[in-house]
C-alpha cells in the first residue's frame, strides 16, 4: 500500500520527525549558489498529490498614481482632485454685474406683467378698475397696442372697406391730367399678407384715418367741429404721401388736387352656414370732394 491507504494512521502517526523531511536534497551543481537546491525543489505540501501542477499566480494589479504606483507619490499618498474648469454664463460675472443682470431681469419681468395687465383691462368688459384708470390704460394701449375687439364678446367686421384715391397732376409741360384710382387698402393688404410681423402703419394708419374722417363728418361729407377739419388734413396727407411713393406725378409732375372715395362691400356668410345674407354684396361708393394740395405737401412735405 502507499501512503494514501494507511487509513487513520496516515495523518495521525506517532510524534517525531517526519522521515520524508530528513531526506537529503540533490547535490548542488557546480557554480550554483548555496541556496540553489532549496529554490530548485521546494518540499511537497502535505495532503497535495505530487502530480498536481502548481497553480500560477496572477500578476499583481498595477497601482494607480494616487495609490503610490508608477508616476505617483511614494507611500500611496492620495492626490487632490484637479481644480474645476472656468465658470461660464452669469456665474462667470463679478458680483456687481450679477446684481445688474438680476435687476435688469426683474425690470423686464415687471414690464411684461404691467403690459399684460393693461391689455387685459383694455379688452375685458368694463369693470371698476378699468373705469377708474381708463385714461392710464388708454395712454398705454394707444396707438401701438390697439385692440379692435373685446374679450368674451368679439365683434368681427362684417364689411370690407377699401380706401381709394386719385390725383390731378400738373405735368412738366404745363398740362393737366387725372390719374386712375389707387387702391391704398389693397396695397396695405398685400404688404400684410404672409408677413408674420406687419408694421402698425400697414395695419392701422389708413383704416384709422378713414374711421376718424367718418366719425367727424356728416352724411354730406361736411366737417363737424374742429376735429372734422383736422381729420381732412390727416387723411389728405396720408394719400399724398402714398401717391408720392407710387410716383403718380411722373417726371417733373406735381400733384395739385386729390380725391378720396371708399368702396364698401358686405361680407357674405360662409357657404357652410345656414345664415342668409341680409345685405346685398354690391359695392357701395362714398366719394369725397376734390381737396387742393398745398405746394409743400405736393413736393413730399407734410404741410
Amino acid at each position: 500500500m502507499d501512503a494514501y491507504d494507511e487509513g487513520s494512521n496516515a495523518r495521525h502517526g506517532p510524534a517525531g520527525p517526519d522521515p520524508r523531511r530528513d531526506l537529503p536534497g540533490p547535490a548542488p551543481a557546480p557554480g550554483d549558489p548555496e541556496d540553489a537546491p532549496s529554490r530548485r525543489t521546494a518540499p511537497p505540501t502535505p495532503g497535495v498529490p505530487a502530480d498536481v501542477p502548481p497553480v500560477p499566480l496572477s500578476p499583481p494589479a498595477p497601482l494607480s498614481p494616487a495609490a503610490g504606483g508608477p508616476g505617483g507619490p511614494p507611500g500611496g499618498t492620495p492626490v487632490a482632485d484637479p481644480p474645476p474648469g472656468p465658470r461660464t454664463g452669469v456665474a462667470a460675472l463679478s458680483l456687481r454685474y450679477r446684481i445688474g443682470a438680476a435687476v435688469a431681469l426683474a425690470v423686464v419681468a415687471v414690464g411684461v406683467c404691467v403690459h399684460l395687465g393693461m391689455t387685459f383691462l383694455h379688452v375685458a368688459p368694463a369693470n371698476t378698475v378699468s373705469k377708474k384708470h381708463r385714461e392710464t390704460i388708454e395712454n398705454w394701449i394707444y396707438p401701438e397696442f390697439e385692440q379692435n375687439w373685446k374679450l368674451f364678446a368679439p365683434n368681427p367686421l362684417q364689411q370690407n372697406i377699401a380706401v381709394q384715391v386719385r390725383a390731378e397732376i400738373r405735368t412738366a409741360d404745363g398740362g393737366v391730367r387725372t390719374t386712375g384710382w389707387y387702391d391704398l387698402s389693397a396695397q396695405d393688404g398685400r404688404a400684410i399678407d404672409g408677413n408674420p410681423l406687419p408694421s402698425h402703419t400697414q395695419q392701422n394708419e389708413l383704416r384709422r384715418a378713414w374711421d376718424f374722417f367718418v366719425a367727424t363728418h356728416d352724411d354730406d361729407n361736411r366737417p363737424v367741429g374742429l376735429r372734422g377739419t383736422l381729420s381732412e388734413a390727416y387723411l389728405r396727407r396720408i394719400t399724398v404721401l402714398r401717391l408720392d411713393r407710387a410716383d403718380a406725378a411722373g417726371p417733373g409732375g406735381l400733384v395739385e388736387r386729390v380725391q378720396v372715395r371708399s368702396r364698401t362691400t358686405n361680407v357674405p356668410p360662409p357657404k357652410w352656414s345656414e345664415e342668409e345674407a341680409q345685405a346685398p354684396t354690391t359695392p357701395v361708393y362714398r366719394t369725397l370732394p376734390w381737396w387742393p394740395v398745398p405746394e409743400d405737401e405736393a413736393r413730399g412735405g407734410v404741410g
